[in-house]
């Protein structure tokens, strides 16, 4: 700066101050330069917001559109710079930004080393682009908070979870009107215990990848039983140690003998991921423990972001029930009144994530088999013999919209086209019935439901997914008397199913049902536990986590 015209510039306010002239015409001088910085700010950065408006993808332009009424509304006057430098605001959301890394997010999209460099520039231009970015950093983060980083309807063709919508020029405005960016971004996380108790999971389990390395457990031919002398032994021992807690020390049989104090430590191991609690090891248990550290960060990561998809505690009264944990639970007036064991879908037929409402049951029910299981299952069985359904209970009508029945004699079942098979199959109430003895439909669009079952058998089983995709309920009877606060409810209900009676009762008020898919969570005690991801959907949903947000449209 040329010292000579500051000191002419004091003399002349020196001569103005005599003259009776106010001394704050000093400083309007030396702010002149500083305004017209400002000024070039101001310009640079309608430009910039311009830009991005008419370069928006179809994601990004209501984001887009936000931040310029937001602009606009405020003469585009900066918000994260001042006198040509950062403010401390602006320092804070940088921190914040970064820290989004506990909540299992990525700094680096929500561009914070960009911004950051750009920040301390001198250009104007650089100066708006650090604040536009800043700004759209604030946005984003804030609804990938408040309602999850992906777009969970378009990963996948069995997910469609009531998933909030962010109102971004909401968002920005309280963004931008709270003094920490930090404790704003802390009133948009998930209240209740499972957020927490992720978030604590997460830095865990990343301590672990960076401090652990896995032994990797032998496959096991047949089984390892309570008892058992074999080598493996000691490597299952040191391999639990490993990341579980607890885990003893060989007892005075050696580091081979399968004792009882290690048998104790696999069964915590196996309640926890859900496996058969009976501490034989086989084939499951091991390829359990050799999933490597790095897939459960990953797991912790996607069920963070499936806890901000939706609120955690859905009202006081509703059904959930978790397809990667086999379970069912009910609360009423927000406590649990029942839980449940449930079979859901295989891999191939998969139980949908729906959010829907139960409003009344049957007991009795018919069972009209899908088109589709008809004609991969239930043909070939025709054609070896067609009157094996008959033993089953089941009757064939000639098309979907009348009763006229088949002697399935009459039938060229070798011409029939698997495809497309033309008859309608239905089983009869009874004992033997596919639906069991109580039948809880609700409206989705996957033709899924909840019922009862006659395989009770396979509940017995670890994981549980055996059906074409409806939701099996091991204890309906106790649902109802915990639905209507009522033990004779339960008798009544009961009645109407064993003497065959088909009756239709109503709820005495909806019940909200909402299926998940959740293969990290925590219990009551705030314990978290794993699931296999045996869908393939924490894949998904971690792959759509790590693609770089298209924003804006790249010139050609």
């Amino acid at each position: 700066m040329n010292l000579s015209f500051l000191s002419g510039v004091t003399a002349h306010v020196a001569s103005l101050v005599q003259l009776g002239v106010a001394a704050t015409a000093f400083a309007v001088i030396l702010a002149a330069p500083a305004a017209a910085q400002s000024d070039a700010v101001a310009a640079a950065l309608r430009d910039r917001v311009k830009l991005a408006i008419q370069s928006s993808t179809d994601y990004a332009a209501p984001i887009h559109a936000a931040i310029e009424k937001h602009y606009q509304d405020r003469s585009f006057e900066p918000m994260w710079h001042r006198d040509g430098r950062r403010t401390d605001k602006a320092t804070v959301l940088l921190a914040a930004l970064r820290d989004l890394t506990a909540d299992g997010l990525e700094p680096e999209d929500y561009d914070v080393s960009t911004a950051e460099k750009l920040l301390d520039s001198q250009a104007a231009t650089d100066h708006a682009r650090a604040e536009f970015l800043l700004t759209r950093a604030l946005v984003l983060a804030a609804a990938d908070l408040s309602t999850g980083r992906v777009n969970a309807n378009a990963l996948d063709k069995d997910m469609s979870p009531v998933q909030r919508k962010p109102d971004y020029a909401v968002l920005l405005r309280d963004g931008a009107a709270h003094a920490d960016p930090k404790a704003f971004f802390d009133t948009l996380m998930p209240q209740g215990v499972q957020y927490p108790a992720l978030k604590k999971a997460l830095a865990e389990w990343r301590e672990k990848a960076r401090t652990v390395r896995y032994t990797t457990v032998p496959p096991v031919t047949g089984l390892l039983k309570p008892g058992a002398v074999d080598e493996r032994i000691a490597v299952i021992r040191k391999r639990l140690a490993e990341t579980e807690p607890d885990v003893p020390a060989p007892g005075p049989q050696g580091p081979n003998h399968y004792d009882d104090a290690l048998v104790a430590a696999v069964k915590r191991y196996q309640e926890q991921h859900n496996l058969s609690v009976d501490g034989v090891i086989g084939g499951k248990t091991v390829f359990s423990l050799n999933i490597p550290i790095e897939e459960r960060v990953q797991q912790v990561v996607v069920n963070l972001d499936r806890r901000r998809w939706a609120a955690e505690i859905p009202g006081d009264r509703f059904v959930m029930i978790n397809a990667a944990d086999y379970s069912m639970y009910f609360f009423d007036e927000g406590k649990i009144a029942f839980r449940s064991k449930v079979i859901v879908g295989t891999p191939k037929d998969q139980t949908p994530e729906i959010t829907s409402t139960l409003v009344n049951f049957q007991t009795n029910p018919y069972w009209t088999v899908p088109s589709s299981i008809a004609g991969e299952e239930y043909l070939p069985v025709l054609r070896r013999d067609p009157y094996a359904l008959q033993k089953s209970n089941m009757r064939i009508f000639a098309d979907w919209s009348s009763d006229t029945e088949l002697d399935p004699a009459s039938v060229d079942w070798s011409s029939v086209n698997p495809k497309a098979f033309p008859y309608r199959i239905r089983q009869e109430p009874g004992a033997g019935n596919a639906l069991g003895y109580i039948f809880f439909g609700f409206q989705n669009k996957y033709g899924i439901y909840m019922h009862d079952t006659a395989s009770r058998f396979l509940f017995g089983e670890g994981s549980r997914n055996f059906s074409h995709g409806c939701i099996r309920l091991q204890n309906p009877f106790d649902f109802v008397e915990a639905a209507f606060k009522s033990a004779d409810m339960k008798t009544r209900v009961a009645a109407a199913a064993t003497s065959g009676r088909q009756a239709t009762f109503a709820f005495a008020k909806p019940i909200s049902i909402h299926v998940t898919y959740q293969t990290v969570f925590a219990d009551e005690a705030g314990k978290v536990h794993f699931r296999d991801d045996v869908y393939g959907r924490d894949r998904k949903v971690f792959a759509a986590m790590k693609r770089a947000r298209a924003l804006e449209k790249r010139s050609s």
